[in-house]
């Protein structure tokens, strides 16, 4: 049997993944494209950029582009792997822990996605997929 790991004042923890990252500590690509048009624009011109040098920047600035773009298309499949996932536990019985503590138990009657995360309607009360602690098949 599987018991819910307690929260602060033994009430389960529920956490929601999320499909962006904001990180304010990091540069992206537009204040990289900043510094290297201020490098060019304030270079000295008895000693300008080498093109070696200017080519490593723009190829820098290229893979901070492609890995974005990669980020993003992550983020998307993540989402659709959720989506189906959700959608294959219509008609399976699940167990899941109630806002009160309870551990309840109902068959998956259909699948909402609004929001974030998608939630599984069990005898018409919704439950987000990550209280989910036990799934079975139909019996």
């Amino acid at each position: 049997m599987t018991d819910p790991v307690g929260g602060v004042g033994s009430t389960p923890a529920s956490y929601t993944a999320t499909t962006s990252v904001d990180r304010s500590d990091q540069m992206g690509k537009d204040t990289f494209l900043q510094l290297l048009v201020a490098q060019m624009r304030y270079q000295d011109p008895g000693n300008p950029t080498s093109t070696t040098e200017f080519m490593s920047q723009t190829a820098t600035f290229t893979q901070v582009e492609k890995l974005e773009e990669i980020a993003s298309q992550n983020a998307s499949l993540l989402s659709l792997q959720r989506s189906l996932s959700a959608g294959a536990l219509v008609g399976h019985t699940v167990s899941w822990t109630a806002e009160d503590g309870t551990t309840r138990t109902g068959s998956v009657s259909s699948v909402r996605f609004s929001g974030d995360e998608p939630t599984a309607v069990v005898a018409g009360a919704e439950v987000p997929l990550g209280r989910l602690t036990e799934i079975s098949l139909p019996s």
